[in-house]
């Protein structure tokens, strides 16, 4: 991380201009249109609405990634064995995997509960269907998925989009909510979770900490700073993107083609972490090394 002190520090430790938008309204979006679906798996097998929720928001990106929108695939499930209907192909784990292709997302949501019904998944059922911090990490636990911080990240979803007011046996609460009155003292809000690139991060704010976002957002500080390529010393700055995972080696498939102009006050750093990708492939993709240092009107690929 040292060349990445060293031009920060050239640069003033300057801002990207690129304006970063918070999209909660993605994912508010996708729960008011699928939050029944999930309610109705919920009633029919017993999952929790917030677990399927989460799990849908997380994997297809609010509806919004590859698989989502060419698969009808909303939980990221592979073909595997006794899959004889349609799929689509994904770079994963490995090259060119099998991803199971719907005819629509309530075949994928219905699909994602005949999943979990599974031998391998068989002790979640034996959990109490409100404790969502244990099915995440009872899924985690069960191979659901290869990220050591998956069962935190559904987690952090559910807390920071109130997913477990749609779980069993919590209407009445919900309606209490409502009719409960404004506290004079309102906690600060909390990071809200969004999408960049595949991957999920929040927008630091002026005053964020390593030490405060790692505890809020339930991923240990040292993975945080591995994540965003930083050194401790590096403080978070407003409008940054804050990774909850690593970042990928290109941009987006939206940026195909697509040459970034520099702009005044923009480093390598701050157009990584715009776009999610990680600064050794920026500099690779663009035959720099880190010497190079941007100027307003350089134009560099970001895929």
């Amino acid at each position: 991380m040292r060349y990445l002190r060293l031009f920060l520090m050239a640069l003033g430790m300057a801002l990207p201009s690129i304006t970063f938008a918070q999209r909660n309204s993605v994912y508010q979006q996708y729960v008011g249109q699928y939050k029944d679906a999930a309610i109705e798996q919920m009633h029919r097998y017993k999952i929790p609405a917030s677990i399927t929720l989460a799990q849908a928001l997380l994997e297809s990106g609010a509806g919004t990634s590859y698989l989502a929108k060419q698969a009808n695939n909303h939980f990221g499930i592979k073909v595997g064995t006794g899959w004889s209907g349609p799929y689509v192909t994904r770079d994963d784990d490995h090259k060119n995997e099998r991803f199971r292709k719907y005819k629509n997302v309530e075949e994928s949501y219905e699909d994602h509960s005949q999943f979990l019904l599974k031998d391998r998944y068989k002790r979640l059922f034996d959990l109490n269907p409100q404790d969502y911090k244990a099915w995440a990490r009872g899924l985690k636990a069960c191979g659901y998925a290869t990220s050591p911080t998956y069962a935190e990240r559904l987690i952090t979803i559910i807390e920071t989009y109130e997913l477990d007011d749609y779980d069993e046996d919590r209407i009445g609460l919900r309606k209490r909510k409502k009719t409960e009155p404004v506290p004079e003292y309102v906690a600060p809000a909390r990071h809200s979770v969004r999408m960049v690139n595949g991957i999920q991060c929040v927008t630091a704010r002026s005053g964020d900490t390593w030490d405060a976002l790692a505890k809020e957002l339930k991923v240990p500080k040292k993975k945080l700073l591995k994540f965003n390529e930083v050194d401790e010393d590096f403080a978070p700055q407003p409008e940054m993107n804050i990774f909850l995972d690593k970042k990928a080696k290109k941009a987006d498939t939206q940026y195909k083609d697509y040459w970034h102009k520099v702009k005044q006050g923009e480093s390598m750093y701050s157009i990584c972490q715009f776009y999610g990708i990680r600064i050794d492939a920026l500099y690779k993709m663009n035959f720099k090394d880190d010497s190079y240092i941007p100027v307003a009107g350089d134009l560099l690929k970001v895929r």
